[in-house]
């Protein structure tokens, strides 16, 4: 009799086995539909300086590395060894969206700013419009009721106006802000 139970165990965990590895074959399926609809989010990654063409038309021959830090900001890189160089990288990764990056590297001469150069700036408006969603707009809802939609609602009972209370007139004189006894 233990002999039949034995082997009616073995043939159990067999289909048991049997069983798990086929529901593993059908989760995978149901998990790749799944994944399919449901993504993580995917944040933007914005790295550097964004330096408009604003920027770059408003530096001038002759001002101070101050002055140049004042209009575009930090350098992302200076190098101890090319002081005379500074660079502004700017990277803007968006899920979906072609990666932008712009760079350009700032000279000078001693103290006094003498050149740019590096990829063209687009402006402060293009910029802006380059951001655009690339998600579709929603409608946007009516915010004015009709008249069918405001005669569903009872109306209020008019409010009686409160009776207008003379306003005292202000005083002539006003009391000293500090005493004068010290």
């Amino acid at each position: 009799m233990s002999a039949l139970v034995h082997c009616s165990a073995r043939w159990a965990a067999i289909l048991l086995i049997g069983a798990g590895l086929a529901a593993c074959s059908s989760f995978d399926s149901v998990s790749n539909r799944v994944s399919s609809v449901v993504t993580p989010y995917k944040v933007d990654v914005v790295q550097g300086n964004f330096v408009s063409r604003e920027q770059v038309q408003a530096l001038q021959p002759g001002m101070t590395r101050q002055q140049v830090k004042e209009i575009l900001g930090t350098p992302l890189v200076t190098s101890l060894f090319r002081a005379d160089r500074w660079d502004y990288v700017f990277t803007l990764k968006r899920p979906g969206v072609d990666v932008q990056e712009r760079k350009l590297a700032v000279f000078f001469k001693g103290d006094a700013f003498d050149h740019v150069e590096g990829d063209e700036m687009p402006t402060e408006a293009e910029f802006v419009a380059s951001l655009g969603s690339k998600r579709a707009k929603a409608k946007v809802p009516e915010l004015e009721a009709t008249e069918a939609q405001l005669a569903r609602f009872p109306k209020a009972p008019p409010q009686p106006e409160p009776a207008a209370t003379p306003v005292p007139p202000p005083p002539s004189s006003y009391p000293p802000l500090e005493s004068s006894a010290r």
